[in-house]
């Protein structure tokens, strides 16, 4: 095995890794700090950090209209409301459901690419998966669907909203941003996020409540640098290198990480009921990227026999 792809395999797992651990340091470092807050901190530090790393780079952020446009609509709608719902309500659920919810994004970018960009068809495999998936997270919303079910339900429903913002956002940007710098492209937008979800947390929360111990401090670092800026740019690159159905079922192997890991350090437990909804989620990501898995072996098992 040649070094390129060791270097391969490392950053996958590297991504799946990071991104399956973030929820869980959600949930950590809201034991101290309040989640807006929580948001705005993640984001303003990873904001000086990707500054620090385009300058590093020669990296130039693109000023053009367009470019401002989109920077804005994306610091909103793909930062600012997705994360600061996210954050809320991982305040009311388990950071491995939430990781659940979130993980159906996939399905929504399909509903929206089809409105969006008509000539993108959905086939029937791909039907199939997001009914499967959707029934999933039927299943795991049931136990809640009552009155008296508390913040957990709005919890689920706000991480759920998010996932649909960032899936309506990814059609945007692939119909209009394929002009812009990815680093550039999340520059902005991460920096519109931390500013204002930290001006909110800072008006609307309960600043008095807030410690910021080593807990906390850890967590909003891990997630900045981690979370944010190595996952983004190893993602990215490793968009250059292999295929994107590949690529794609992070969004499977990210929740199952992220399962494990609040099973084992948050002691949050699985009922009946939320591992045959998570199951056929899961079950649902894997089937809506099975057929273009299968092309890309078989074409890459013909160039290796030419």
């Amino acid at each position: 095995m040649n070094s390129e792809k060791i270097k391969i395999i490392l950053g996958y797992t590297l991504v799946c890794l990071i991104w399956g651990s973030t929820w869980m340091a959600i949930r950590i470092g809201l034991d101290s700090v309040s989640p807006i807050l929580s948001a705005g901190f993640r984001f303003s530090l990873a904001s000086v950090a990707l500054y620090i790393f385009m300058k590093f780079k020669g990296i130039k952020i693109q000023t053009d209209r367009r470019s401002i446009i989109l920077y804005v609509i994306l610091g909103v709608f793909s930062f600012v409301l997705p994360f600061g719902l996210t954050y809320w309500g991982q305040n009311y659920i388990p950071s491995w459901l939430a990781s659940i919810l979130f993980a159906v994004m996939p399905f929504f970018v399909v509903i929206f690419s089809r409105i969006a960009i008509p000539k993108d068809k959905i086939s029937g495999d791909k039907i199939a998966a997001m009914v499967l998936g959707f029934l999933g997270i039927i299943i795991i919303f049931s136990k809640n669907l009552t009155m008296d079910s508390g913040f957990s339900f709005w919890g689920m429903i706000a991480v759920l909203v998010g996932a649909v913002l960032q899936g309506a956002i990814a059609v945007m940007v692939k119909k209009y941003g394929e002009h812009l710098h990815p680093l550039s492209m999340n520059f902005i937008p991460v920096l519109i996020c931390g500013i204002s979800l930290t001006l909110a947390g800072l008006i609307f929360e309960d600043v008095s409540a807030i410690h910021l111990d080593s807990k906390a401090l850890i967590s909003i670092a891990y997630l900045a640098i981690f979370g944010t800026i190595v996952t983004f740019t190893t993602y990215y690159w490793l968009l250059k290198k292999i295929n994107i159905i590949l690529l794609s079922l992070t969004s499977f192997i990210t929740p199952i990480v992220a399962m494990i890991l609040g099973s084992l350090f948050m002691g949050e437990l699985l009922t009946s009921r939320d591992l045959l909804g998570s199951s056929l989620v899961l079950i649902a990501i894997l089937f809506a990227n099975f057929k273009g898995l299968k092309n890309y072996f078989v074409t890459q098992r013909v160039e290796a026999n030419d």
